[in-house]
């Protein structure tokens, strides 16, 4: 059996105020992609994880990856001693802000109930979800969602003006870890999210740790303003904490021109949304 790792895309990402735990209040727009990473697994007698794939360099395969975890967190809830060989195809870069681990860890939460024959409550899942990471749960769905909270406090929304929509993915190959963008970030709240039509209230929305992330990256600032200056680009932006960049067009054909046209040494992925 096999599943894609939907890439997540933060089609805008406020941040409201910094908890006295280190984390911060959030109020995001989660979309996903068509394409991602893609896992397989297979009957086995005991658990084994296998990373192969373009971004699968320096990826660990013992317990400490969030797969795996998944997968022990996954047997004790269902109160089963059944394993899996899983093989995790790495299509999506490291530390890139578009889910990486937490999309492969979700996918995970899918798959294995399936090749296990059981049926886990959806209520419990979402918790083991929870404890896994802040993306986790958003990823679980790979729906258009709006997210509170630290991101874990999720509620649906209407996709019908996103679905299908030409979306493309820039990264400058450069790793942003999560932890030190937020810690730059500069405290301002500038406002709310607005509750509306996903692409209105992503179009009147921002993303409060772009420029954080550019500060330790400056190639977004080049990415994003590439993607502006491209025919068709309606929607252009830093996904989560960076460095993938994205932008939304009017067609498919705007789109894969732009791709065509990218940088050569940056990541792409010519995609559409889910």
């Amino acid at each position: 059996m096999h599943e894609i790792a939907y890439a997540k895309i933060n089609l805008a990402l406020h941040v409201r105020k910094r908890r006295e735990d280190g984390y911060h209040l959030l109020e995001t727009l989660f979309a996903f992609a068509e394409d991602g990473d893609v896992l397989t697994a297979e009957p086995a007698d005991d658990l084994s994880l296998r990373i192969d794939g373009p971004f699968a360099a320096g990826l660990s395969t013992g317990p400490n990856n969030l797969v795996l975890k998944a997968t022990i967190g996954l047997q004790q809830l269902m109160q089963t001693n059944q394993g899996a060989a899983i093989h995790l195809d790495k299509q999506l870069p490291i530390a890139a802000g578009i889910g990486g681990g937490s999309a492969d860890a979700a996918t995970v939460l899918r798959l294995l109930p399936k090749l296990w024959g059981l049926t886990p409550d959806p209520a419990v899942l979402d918790r083991l979800a929870a404890e896994l990471g802040a993306d986790v749960p958003a990823c679980l769905a790979s729906q258009t969602v709006r997210g509170e909270g630290v991101g874990e406090v999720l509620t649906p929304v209407a996709g019908s003006d996103l679905t299908g929509l030409p979306l493309l993915l820039v990264n400058p190959r450069l790793a942003c870890p999560t932890g030190p963008v937020f810690k730059a970030w500069d405290g301002v709240d500038r406002g709310s999210l607005a509750v509306t039509r996903p692409l209105t209230a992503a179009l009147a929305g921002r993303n409060d740790l772009q420029e954080s992330a550019t500060q330790m990256i400056p190639g977004i600032a080049q990415i994003c303003a590439w993607l502006s200056a491209q025919k068709g680009a309606q929607l252009c932006r830093m996904s989560g904490s960076g460095a993938t960049c994205f932008a939304i067009f009017d067609s498919e054909d705007d789109m894969q021109k732009a791709n065509a046209a990218a940088d050569p040494t940056w990541w792409t992925l010519a995609t559409r949304l889910r």
